[in-house]
């Protein structure tokens, strides 16, 4: 078994104050994930819905499970009754969805906004442009169970460390213009979820307040 103690230490103890570490525990078994818990870690990110649910009916009750990866309109169902948070709303219509399924559930779920900055087309997320627009809409307002806390984003998947750099720096940037337009009064509208395994360093200098990470802690995925 990887020394999964040692590894989130190693992370944990020399993270900046006002910093949370999501544990990423898609894929890696319960045994894996028992041991970060025994470790004081209690906040775990999940991609797939069959899988979270296998884990959340087996593992302490007291864990925040945050939703990470691209989460389809009909599965919300399924884990809205007990999601802390889910970080990856790509689209109004994902949005709306889950306001559904938690006013069912008689719940208030927070959420971050999946931006699209990286140049890859395979990732998910909302354009800068599409995000201004939605806000000024104010459609928001019309939501009132779920809680937009924050922003998300992956980096382009690249060893140029300036280009990460470029599209992080933009992520915060923008967070700062929408805090101050539109969430200058929400205090709990404050996190900036972008770094991972490999550039979670460079993530801390781009004023992140939640990296996710899932290798350096647990290991090669056991698919």
């Amino acid at each position: 078994m990887y020394d999964v103690a040692t590894n989130l230490h190693k992370i944990k103890d020399n993270l900046p104050k006002g910093v949370e570490l999501i544990a990423i525990s898609k894929y890696h078994p319960k045994a894996y994930i028992e041991a970060a818990y025994n470790e004081g870690q209690r906040i775990f990110g999940e991609s797939h819905v069959q899988e979270l649910q296998g884990k959340v009916g087996e593992l302490p009750e007291d864990i925040e499970w945050h939703f990470i990866g691209h989460l389809q309109t009909n599965k919300v169902k399924y884990i809205a009754p007990y999601i802390s948070m889910i970080q990856s709303v790509d689209s109004v219509k994902l949005l709306k969805e889950i306001n559904k399924q938690a006013a069912k559930h008689n719940r208030v779920i927070n959420v971050l906004l999946e931006l699209h900055i990286a140049e890859e087309e395979t990732k998910y997320g909302f354009t800068l442009d599409l995000c201004r627009e939605w806000l000024a809409s104010g459609e928001l307002n019309e939501l009132q169970n779920v809680h937009i806390s924050g922003l998300m984003m992956m980096a382009s998947n690249t060893d140029d460390e300036a280009q990460v750099k470029a599209e992080m720096m933009a992520a915060a940037n923008f967070f700062d213009e929408i805090k101050a337009k539109y969430f200058a009064d929400d205090a709990a509208f404050k996190e900036r979820s972008w770094g991972m395994s490999q550039d979670y360093d460079i993530a801390l200098a781009c004023r992140s307040t939640m990296i996710r990470v899932g290798t350096a802690i647990f290991g090669p995925r056991v698919y």
